[in-house]
């Protein structure tokens, strides 16, 4: 990959990374509720995902999946589902504190992983990456060993500042009912992503 190349990459990457999507606002959710150093485990969760993915990519089996109708439909139906079910209860959730002591670790890293990897933005994101930056010429690990850390760094520095966001607006003196209105406006985003996944089709994601 040439430096213009890589140019071009990171700087596609850094907008698709920074655009707001299911990742930024989980982010800024858990910021808030959890605090940053407790929230941190999200932000590995998306690494772990955009690493998995980066890898599929690069064997073209995520190509194969986004090609097949009927697999899309599954997934896109599980995923909207999921997405909605998560706004749903975090509007009903707003009003009451968050309880960190009841989201371990574990609990954070498994949610954070699942929203990363229903989103369709994830998998159109990917190909767009492979489609335009990918040259067929050269060896696919030698251009892998320049896209993956550069993704990777750019996918951490951005949902750590998504994450700080949060943890910034929560330790903020906002009052209590301004907290609430956030959490319901990070809820609404849910649904709406959800939604937006539900009625997506196969042919829009190109």
């Amino acid at each position: 990959m040439t430096v213009d190349a890589w140019l071009v990459f990171a700087l596609f990457w850094l907008v698709f990374v920074t655009t707001p999507g299911p990742n930024a606002v989980n982010c800024i959710s858990n910021g808030m509720a959890l605090g940053f150093r407790r929230a941190l485990p999200g932000v590995l969760a998306i690494l772990t995902q955009a690493t998995l993915f980066l890898l599929l990519s690069a064997l073209g089996i995520t190509a194969l999946i986004a090609a097949s109708p009927t697999g899309f439909f599954v997934a896109k139906l599980i995923g909207a589902g999921f997405l909605i079910y998560l706004g749903l209860r975090g509007w009903i959730m707003a009003r009451k504190p968050p309880v960190v002591h009841a989201r371990p670790p574990a609990s954070i890293f498994l949610r954070a992983f699942a929203i990363a990897t229903i989103n369709p933005k994830s998998v159109a994101g990917y190909l767009a990456a492979f489609s335009q930056f990918v040259q067929p010429d050269v060896p696919i690990w030698d251009q892998m060993a320049v896209i993956m850390p550069t993704a990777l760094l750019l996918t951490a520095c951005s949902y750590t500042g998504f994450t700080a966001l949060g943890a910034g607006i929560g330790r903020a003196a906002l009052g209590a009912v301004f907290n609430v209105w956030f959490r319901r406006v990070m809820a609404v985003c849910f649904v709406i992503y959800g939604l937006l996944l539900g009625f997506s089709s196969p042919a829009a994601r190109g």
